[in-house]
């Protein structure tokens, strides 16, 4: 969450004074907002593909366990949108589905892309098919599809591609032999500033239920697989309004520079999860008001001691956007986490 603590109050209290009413509907996860078009294609198909918009993770993963790789492959081929989009369909041919839409794809790992609006995407580091742990990080507002490699303004340690990097390979230098497979996941529409969406927790209701999704999908198939999920700013909040519904394989909550995460209090959450935060002393998201007000605002703090939750050894990092820095005890810990090794843990 960029800008100042001072532009975050005061849109807080103006909106607390002003009544606002809660933004009626819902925003939609990937696979609920595709081309309207494509739909009626993909569900008269002769292969009788499950409603992309209806089914579960697990009864797309059965659909496509009956297909062979030809029938699989040519369906990617005529419908990449869905695909590419389809939690539950192999990593692989979301892969293939998602260099045929992402035109600067290459070789990295898309699992998920969508170029309309804001857009949306999602990045693996590492093998899927083989790691027996996942990390998934969760950006904050003002990311979208324009600035994931750049980075919000230009500034390369804002991009969530280049902060998964980073983590992704302070894991590999603790531990080369690590099955961890690091996950970008910029799959919800955060807010595009500090402003009054970035005050509700509309978006991350949203970005809740796609999360949620997305990890079940995941998980399948895997059943010694374990994940951490580390959210930075109103991405800490998504993580937050997800938590009482993730899988109980979701071991770990790191909320990193967080503005809160909907809750009064760590056993709020309703979680067996290990519940961590990282906030550098000099990070300006201290000073935001740690209240939920009219449905503005996201709760306490969880740098706040009265939160209940662990604390990582991030008090140096470099104001809101430097935990990711190479090098740093931040980076260092959040690895360490990722890696399911947390340093300081008490139980």
């Amino acid at each position: 969450m960029p800008h100042t603590a001072v532009t975050y109050r005061n849109v807080l209290v103006a909106a607390s004074l002003a009544g606002l009413a809660v933004l009626s509907g819902s925003l939609l996860g990937l696979s609920g907002s595709l081309p309207p078009a494509t739909v009626p294609g993909w569900l008269a198909d002769p292969l009788s593909p499950p409603d992309p918009g209806a089914a579960t993770a697990e009864q797309v993963a059965a659909f496509f366990a009956r297909l062979t790789p030809a029938e699989a492959s040519a369906l990617a081929q005529r419908f990449p949108e869905i695909v590419g989009n389809l939690d539950g369909a192999p990593a692989v041919l979301r892969y293939a589905a998602n260099q045929i839409r992402h035109p600067l794809a290459g070789s990295r790992q898309i699992l998920a892309f969508d170029d309309r609006a804001d857009g949306r995407i999602v990045e693996v580091l590492g093998d899927l098919d083989t790691a027996d742990r996942l990390v998934l990080l969760l950006p904050g507002v003002a990311n979208d599809l324009a600035n994931f490699d750049t980075g919000l303004g230009g500034v390369e340690r804002r991009s969530p591609a280049w902060q998964a990097r980073q983590l992704h390979d302070g894991i590999r230098a603790a531990d080369p032999d690590a099955r961890v497979a690091v996950v970008a996941w910029l799959g919800y529409d955060p807010p595009e500033g500090v402003s009054r969406d970035s005050v509700r927790e509309d978006r991350a209701a949203a970005g809740a239920v796609a999360l949620d999704r997305f990890i079940d999908g995941l998980l399948l198939g895997h059943p010694g697989r374990t994940a951490a999920v580390i959210g930075h700013s109103y991405g800490s909040t998504v993580a937050g309004l997800a938590a009482p519904h993730l899988s109980g394989r979701v071991t770990d909550l790191v909320a990193v520079g967080s503005p809160g995460m909907g809750v009064s209090g760590r056993a709020e959450l309703r979680t067996a999860a290990r519940v961590w935060e990282c906030t550098s002393d000099g990070d300006w998201i201290r000073r935001v008001p740690g209240v939920q007000v009219l449905g503005l605002g996201h709760g306490r703090l969880p740098s706040d001691p009265e939160f209940g939750a662990l604390t990582l050894p991030c008090a140096n990092a470099d104001g809101h956007d430097g935990y990711f820095a190479p090098g740093s005890p931040a980076l260092r810990a959040m690895a360490a986490v990722a890696a399911g090794r947390p340093e300081g843990d008490p139980r």
